[in-house]
Formats: C-alpha cells, sequence, structure tokens
C-alpha cells in the first residue's frame, strides 16, 4: 500500500499539470494556468529543417522543460533532478523516493504507458507524470492529462522511462526539496509575460514567434506547387496534428494563457489582463476554425472550396491578431 496521499487533478497539458500537482502536495498551490504564464509556456516554432517522421516540425509552446525550469526559478523551489544510465539504478531510485515519502515527477514515452488507449499511444519521448505510490507490484500513478489515477506496470514503465530514440528520457526523475511556504506572484508573473512577449515578438529568426506564423503561412501557400498531393497532405496534417492532438496543441495553449492572464489580473489588481484574456480566448477560436478548415482540405472534403491559398490567408490573420495582442500586452509592465 501507498503511504503517500497524493491528490490528482486532471489538466490539460503534462508538463504544467505535473508541476502544479507536485507543489501542491507540499503545500504551494499553484493552477495550471499560472505555472504555465510563469514558465512563459506560450510560443510558436515552424522548423523545415527540422523533421519528425519527414515531416517538418511545428510547436505552439514553449520547448519541454522550460516551463517546469523557470516555475522553479521565480519561485525559489530547488528540485532534485535525476537521470541513469541503467534501468536497475533508475527503477531503485524511484523505489527508494517513494519509500522515503516523495511522490516523484517522471519523464517517458506516450508509446509504452499501457494506462492509455491504444490509439492515443505513439513515439513522444517527453510526456511528464507522477508517481506516487506502490500497491500489488503495480505503481500508482497520477497522469495529469487522465481524469482520475492509474496504475501501470515495473516492465511498462521502464520501458517508458528508458524509450530509446529523441530526446531520450533516460530514467529522468525530479522531486521538490524545498518548496517556500509564502510565495509572492507578483514578479513571476511580470517575468513571465515579459519572456513570452519577448519570445512572440523580438526573436530575431524568422521561424519563431508572430513571424513565424507567417513563415508557415507562405509554406502553405506553395505546398501544392513544391509537393505532391500525397506529401502536401501530409505536411498539412502534421500542422494540424501538432495544434490539437500534442499535448492541448495551438488554441489550447492559447486558452491556458488567456486563463493565467484572468488569474493574473486577479492577483496584480490589473483589469486589462482581464480583458487581454477576452483578446487571447478569440485568437485560440481563430486557430480552431484553421485546424477545422485544413482537416477538410486534407480529407478532400471542403464544400466551400477551401484552398491551401485560403489556409495560408488564416494563418497571416492569425499571425496579424497575435502580433497585435502581444504588443497590447507587453506595455501593460
Amino acid at each position: 500500500m501507498s503511504d503517500i496521499h497524493f491528490h490528482h487533478t486532471q489538466t490539460a497539458h503534462c508538463e504544467s499539470g505535473v508541476i502544479s500537482n507536485l507543489l501542491g502536495y507540499h503545500g504551494l498551490q499553484i493552477s495550471e494556468p499560472m505555472a504555465f504564464g510563469i514558465g512563459a509556456g506560450l510560443f510558436f516554432g515552424h522548423l523545415p529543417f527540422v523533421k519528425v517522421n519527414g515531416v517538418p516540425g511545428t510547436t505552439y509552446r514553449i520547448w519541454p522543460g522550460a516551463i517546469f525550469q523557470r516555475v522553479c526559478e521565480r519561485l525559489g523551489i530547488k528540485m532534485q533532478v535525476e537521470k541513469f544510465n541503467s534501468v536497475e539504478k533508475g527503477m531503485m531510485a524511484l523505489d527508494n523516493t517513494l519509500a522515503a515519502g516523495n511522490p516523484a515527477g517522471l519523464l517517458s514515452s506516450v508509446y509504452y504507458l499501457t494506462y492509455f488507449p491504444e490509439s492515443y499511444r505513439f513515439h513522444f519521448n517527453a510526456h511528464n507524470l507522477v508517481v506516487y505510490g506502490k500497491e500489488n507490484g503495480e505503481y500508482l500513478v497520477s497522469d495529469p492529462v487522465m481524469d482520475s489515477v492509474t496504475a501501470i506496470g515495473p516492465d511498462a514503465l521502464a520501458q517508458a522511462r528508458f524509450a530509446k530514440g529523441f530526446p531520450a528520457p533516460k530514467g529522468k526523475m525530479y522531486y521538490p526539496i524545498s518548496v517556500p511556504k509564502d510565495v509572492s506572484f507578483e514578479k513571476p508573473i511580470i517575468a513571465g509575460i515579459k519572456q513570452t512577449c519577448h519570445y512572440m515578438l523580438k526573436v530575431p529568426i524568422p521561424m519563431f514567434g508572430v513571424d513565424g506564423i507567417r513563415f508557415l503561412a507562405k509554406r502553405v501557400k506553395k505546398y501544392p506547387e513544391k509537393l505532391d498531393a500525397r506529401r502536401a497532405g501530409l505536411y498539412l496534417g502534421n500542422i494540424i496534428r501538432m495544434q490539437e492532438e500534442i499535448g492541448t496543441g495551438g488554441a489550447g495553449f492559447r486558452f491556458i494563457y488567456a486563463a493565467f492572464l484572468q488569474e493574473a489580473s486577479e492577483k496584480l489588481n490589473k483589469p486589462e489582463l482581464s480583458a487581454l484574456a477576452g483578446e487571447l480566448t478569440q485568437i485560440g477560436d481563430l486557430w480552431r476554425n484553421f485546424a477545422f478548415a485544413a482537416g477538410r482540405v486534407c480529407k478532400s472534403r471542403s464544400a466551400d472550396n477551401v484552398s491551401y491559398g485560403d489556409l495560408s490567408e488564416m494563418l497571416f490573420r492569425n499571425a496579424a491578431a497575435e502580433e497585435a495582442f502581444f504588443r497590447k500586452l507587453s506595455k501593460v509592465f
């Protein structure tokens, strides 16, 4: 039986969800949107030269691990973080950590998590979860994207923690060793907002931020002339997949950030943040509309004859909306 009484809360995204649940166990109550915002999780990047299964990568959030690192730095939390060169050492360290009364955050591959339906299991090696105990030979799991706690056998968990491929999890395990009792959120919130605005507006590389959305818009328009029909569909399909299925994707991350701004508005007594939260929710709807139209193009079901050119124009409108939004947000502080 587990002696750790861990409170599980379902969240939208694994990294910010694990942060919220782990810190809550140690007495620091922080919502998933607050963790996402302080960690400056919102981002955009299109990387045509970084191929994932032969298809260019698109990301709607900052790189894995960055949210976790920034939240800890900005809130003064000290974490024990370990990686292992063997399965045996990694599993023994987890058992010892649980025996000491510490729930542990783990990095894993979704493909080997047997509590996921098969249709949801694919080779993604940056999924975060919490193991909080062991019972009847199985590990007790609080996976923040699941609606309730679950369990996994030791062999499957070992496979998930030590999966091959990029990035290799290498059995990564982490847990707080020092969590402050009283935390002021003002400076961390402002730092998170300023960093997000910088990444969306000022990175001098055209593949990132709002310029990255325009960069993608130009490429989508050229898909039919540069690629055969099958490959064009694969490229477009991956943009949708990264938006709608990986983590919470483009629109979902915008909705989480809007919730962060709403909460920040109340904590800092800044009503203008509440107004901007509503604006960002509308931008999230624009992304959902793009995904719906792009899906119909992929499946050749467009009754309205939507073209790649039309999808490109939708992306240009999204870029304009996000640029206007982040310029307003950057002027609040």
